[in-house]
């Protein structure tokens, strides 16, 4: 459904709960180099569980490699907390990049001014610094599958394993 672009994640159980949530929709995960661990390390499986032969990771030396590799008709959207315009407002599409950077520092300066009109914010209280990266990939995702009427995704996920009593 989505691209997500991990630049620079430092922390292995939020880039382990990122593959979980691309194998629950359907999404791809880029993680661009440097990486703040080894995807070998036990703690990223751990958080990503069984869930990895079902997630398409592809390791990037920088930024641009990934920008070069995708569609010419790609659209990105860049998460920072200093965008003026909520993520809402952003009309995402099938096979769009969604941006995040790294945990302690956020996307470079550089890259946000290079791509001002594509920046987006999750909205939330002033005195807060940020979400948790694993968060606020998963309220972008699900806003995006939200706009596409969750397209792909099973209508009762496990729930046809409950017996409802009426």
């Amino acid at each position: 459904m989505f691209h997500i672009v991990l630049v620079e994640p430092e922390i292995p159980q939020n880039t382990g709960n990122i593959a979980r949530t691309c194998a629950a929709t359907g999404c791809a995960l880029h993680l661009v180099k440097p990486l703040g661990f080894e995807i070998s390390d036990k703690q990223l499986k751990r958080a990503g569980l069984d869930y990895w032969n079902l997630v398409k990771v592809t390791v990037h030396e920088s930024f641009d490699e990934v920008f070069a590799a995708a569609d010419k008709d790609a659209c990105f959207h860049f998460f920072t907390t200093k965008a003026p315009r909520a993520y809402t407002e952003a009309a995402f599409c099938e096979g769009d990049y969604l941006v995040f950077g790294k945990e302690t520092r956020g996307l470079d300066e550089e890259l946000l001014v290079r791509h001002r009109e594509e920046c987006v914010r999750i909205p939330m209280r002033e005195e807060s610094r940020s979400l948790n990266l694993s968060n606020s990939v998963a309220v972008a995702v699900f806003e995006g599958l939200r706009q596409n009427s969750f397209k792909g995704l099973s209508e009762s996920g496990s729930l046809h394993r409950l017996h409802w009593d009426s």
